[in-house]
């Protein structure tokens, strides 16, 4: 595996699957991300002010959450996120969203929108 890291981030090419992937934050405030070669390849670039919005542009795989504004919860929008990234370090932080409610938020939200297809998948094989 390599990866690359900075201040808040880190991402990995994992040369047996061909996937590259992405942490964003850590600990109890983490976010996952599956990423495109062209991410991998330009977030560090000297040009790039925020690397962690170029990231974000991937599909997201989890997100845990653990701040001020409210109770603590996790969101699992891959099943897979494990497999994906397995170097990742990832913590279930409070409330665990079940299936119903991470497929109703997928569906809803179009920052989510690169999840349908295989939440959708999913919930067909849960059915």
């Amino acid at each position: 595996m390599e990866f690359k890291k900075g201040n808040g981030w880190k991402c990995c090419f994992d040369s047996e699957t061909g996937l590259y992937t992405a942490q964003i934050g850590g600990g109890p405030n983490q976010d996952l991300y599956e990423i495109t070669k062209e991410i991998y390849d330009h977030v560090d670039d000297k040009d790039v002010k925020w690397p962690t919005r170029l990231i974000s542009e991937g599909r997201h795989l989890f997100m845990a959450v653990n701040d001020r504004c409210g109770p603590p919860y996790t969101v699992v929008l891959d099943s897979d996120y494990k497999k994906l990234c397995p170097w990742a370090e990832t913590t279930i932080t409070g409330t665990l969203w079940d299936d119903d409610m991470t497929d109703a938020a997928v569906e809803v939200l179009g920052s989510e929108k690169d999840n349908r297809e295989q939440r959708r998948k999913k919930r067909a094989e849960r059915k």
